[in-house]
């Protein structure tokens, strides 16, 4: 049996990251490193570095998050970064979607316990929900795959002239040039790699920020996105 890894305390900026919610940062920093490993939802080993690789590297994606929008989390795992983020931002809607459902009930578990009423769970695949998912402002996501992947499965749940942020490593600048072509065809019209969390967390936090213009996805998800509303409304009429 491997022995249990002691979380350690919190760092004294991440008091001044989640505020008054810190509290409930804490208690999402302690299930992580229980649940989270019991249930295999984080190695063992990033339980010394929660605090730091992963609540407050995710934390600060809020600053370059829009007031009060509407975020979709894709892929969201164990809550990276949905949850930081609705602990720092109260003023986001935010729905964590994920398609595992160990993951799922884990994080419906957190919302609950936190008493997160700005964020809602949904299982499922990105591609399945489209058309039955309002869109949103802005997609999240960490580095779960390559940005051209990343983007397939992010872009075209967004409303026009919405924004993906997908957390990245170093090689953030050479992904945006191998996946340009990729991008293009899903509609994205600007891309940029910013640095947050300055003062906060060493290195900064890398974001890819990727804008798409009037048709999220491109023409391909356009029509895709109008037969699932249609299936969606015929539903509902009987």
């Amino acid at each position: 049996m491997t022995a249990e890894v002691e979380l350690p305390q919190a760092p004294e900026g991440a008091r001044a990251v989640f505020g008054e919610f810190f509290p409930e940062a804490v208690r999402y920093a302690e299930l992580l490193a229980d649940a989270g490993v019991k249930r295999g939802l984080i190695g063992p080993r990033e339980v010394p570095r929660l605090w730091e690789r992963h609540l407050l590297n995710c934390a600060v994606l809020s600053e370059v998050v829009p007031e009060g929008v509407t975020v979709c989390d894709v892929g969201s795992g164990a809550g990276l970064p949905g949850i930081p983020l609705a602990l720092v931002r109260p003023d986001l809607k935010i729905t964590l979607l994920e398609p595992l459902l160990r993951r799922t009930n884990f994080l419906q578990e957190v919302v609950e316990l936190l008493g997160l009423d700005h964020v809602t769970v949904v299982r499922g695949r990105a591609e399945e929900v489209l058309g039955t998912l309002q869109p949103v402002h802005v997609v999240t996501a960490r580095a779960v795959a390559p940005l051209d992947r990343l983007a397939g499965w992010g872009v075209p749940l967004l409303r026009p002239y919405g924004e993906m942020l997908a957390l990245k490593g170093d090689a953030a600048e050479e992904e945006i040039v191998g996946a340009r072509a990729a991008l293009s065809k899903l509609g994205v019209v600007e891309t940029e790699v910013l640095h947050v969390g300055e003062g906060v967390v060493d290195p900064m936090t890398t974001v890819v920020r990727v804008v798409v213009g009037e048709s999220p996805g491109g023409v391909r998800f356009a029509a895709k996105r109008a037969k699932a509303a249609r299936t969606s409304r015929t539903r509902r009429r009987r």
